[in-house]
């Protein structure tokens, strides 16, 4: 069986992108993983600025105001499908670790289908919500028309939405994140250029934006679907294999449908975080937000080896490879929090030249310099979050952290918003919501790891035994 499972690897892996998890080197594969993954992150975010920095320019802000108005049920949506496509990661991977090129090829062609059919009902749910949604989040008259067909239009475009999320999913367990990015890039380019296009030279306005929007997705999700019909790995796609292997599906789902939930209550969360800002005035809010677009990138750095650690630790327990999981979870956790503190010390010793990018203000700047310190002195209890949360889904176990983080992050958020912060409404005191969620959440995370680590292997074990 060993010298099938070796044959079936050494003949699939033909593609110069992908990463070999399995054999050799860890540090060096996790930072080609992570790095482009990062990237990708930091680069969405700055083609989605680009997108209400051209409408606020050239059209006003009404239409600034509807596509910001969009901001929380898009959100939502999207961290819901995210988290799912994480399930079609994990899955894919631990088959690719077991050498099963059949499995492989039956869970790329499910997360295909359900990418597609799950767009499709979010579209046709949406188009008929999209009205009562708006109506229910007291959008204002004078946006209400703008922020409606921003939505309607993002919405029919949810098919092609999720088809990137879910196939950026499948060439993530092979440990190739430089093809997602090569068709982000692509795509992002398209949509500042369709965006000045459509709102500069037809003097469209939301509208314009939200095409735009759809029509870039269309050509990252498009690329992406031509490189698997014409990869020469165990992640081809063909045309007559689409199927829905309905195992696989419930395995996606069992890993996936928690991490989106959680993905879900965090924006949740956030909102009621925001609240509580856009009570102390204009100057906070302009400053928590000028730093909020500072430290995101900082996220996507820890987050991108979380995802790190969930693939490689998928690869690796799908082949057996218990002692290269722990080694992983070491390396993972030790990238990121060097990383991350060295990225957090560089951004706050320029933070006042960063800040005043966004605003000059000297109110602005110093409650913006504030939060960012605040922040990014303690990220790095994040970070442990985040690489030990993406450890436990490459086992498979995707309910525990997401319900860590729902009641250790969501939870003593909304506690602390509600008893610290109306007892002492200072900005300073609403920001220590961050680190102390962060750490009440570490904590739990390391004890539940450890509690469930050797009961989890010796599981591992006796099947294997077993087969």
């Amino acid at each position: 069986m060993n010298s099938i499972r070796s044959h079936r690897t050494a003949r699939s892996t033909n593609n110069t992108r992908d990463i070999d998890m399995l054999h050799g080197s860890l540090a060096d594969k996790l930072l080609l993983f992570a790095l482009p993954l990062a990237v990708t992150g930091i680069l969405q975010q700055l083609f989605n600025a680009a997108d209400v920095a051209i409408v606020g320019r050239f059209v006003g802000s009404d239409a600034m105001a509807a596509v910001g108005s969009n901001a929380p049920v898009i959100g939502l949506l999207v961290n819901l499908f995210i988290g799912i496509s994480l399930g079609a990661n994990v899955v894919i991977s631990r088959c690719t670790g077991q050498g099963d090129d059949d499995a492989v090829s039956r869970g790329v062609h499910t997360a295909i289908l359900i990418s597609l059919l799950s767009g499709i009902a979010v579209a046709v749910a949406g188009e008929i919500a999209a009205r009562p949604l708006l109506t229910a989040m007291s959008v204002p008259d004078s946006v209400f028309p703008l922020a409606l067909i921003y939505l309607r239009i993002y919405l029919a475009g949810m098919p092609v939405i999720l088809l990137y999320n879910y196939e950026s999913a499948i060439f993530r367990s092979q440990g190739d994140t430089r093809t997602p990015l090569l068709c982000l890039i692509v795509a992002g380019l398209t949509n500042v250029g369709l965006n000045l296009f459509f709102v500069r030279v037809l003097g469209m306005a939301t509208d314009g934006v939200a095409l735009a929007t759809v029509i870039s997705n269309a050509v990252s999700s498009v690329m992406l679907f031509l490189f698997l019909l014409r990869s020469d790995s165990r992640v081809r796609v063909r045309m007559s294999a689409f199927r829905i292997d309905r195992q696989l599906l419930v395995q996606m789902m069992q890993i996936g449908i928690p991490a989106g939930v959680q993905g879900i209550v965090f924006s949740l969360s956030n909102i009621s975080i925001q609240s509580a800002i856009n009570s102390l005035g204009a100057d906070v809010m302009a400053a928590s937000s000028a730093a909020f677009n500072v430290e995101i990138f900082v996220y996507f750095v820890m987050n991108a080896f979380g995802q790190a650690c969930t693939t490689f630790i998928g690869q690796n327990v799908g082949a057996g490879q218990r002692p290269r999981c722990r080694r992983i979870l070491q390396l993972s956790l030790l990238l990121a929090i060097l990383l991350t503190v060295g990225l957090s010390a560089l951004i706050l010793l320029f933070r006042y030249p960063i800040l005043s990018i966004f605003n000059k203000q000297e109110a602005v700047l110093s409650y913006g310099s504030t939060r960012l310190f605040i922040i990014l002195t303690t990220y790095w209890t994040y970070a442990v979050s985040e690489v030990f949360s993406g450890c436990m889904r490459g086992f498979g176990l995707s309910l525990p952290p997401a319900l860590i983080s729902v009641f250790g992050i969501c939870g003593t958020r909304l506690i602390w918003v509600h008893t610290a912060f109306r007892a002492s409404r200072e900005y300073v005191t609403l920001m220590a919501a961050y680190p102390i969620s962060w750490a009440v959440t570490a904590v739990i995370l390391l004890i539940c790891y450890f509690l469930m680590r050797k009961k989890l292997y010796g599981f591992r074990s006796a099947m294997r035994s077993r087969h």
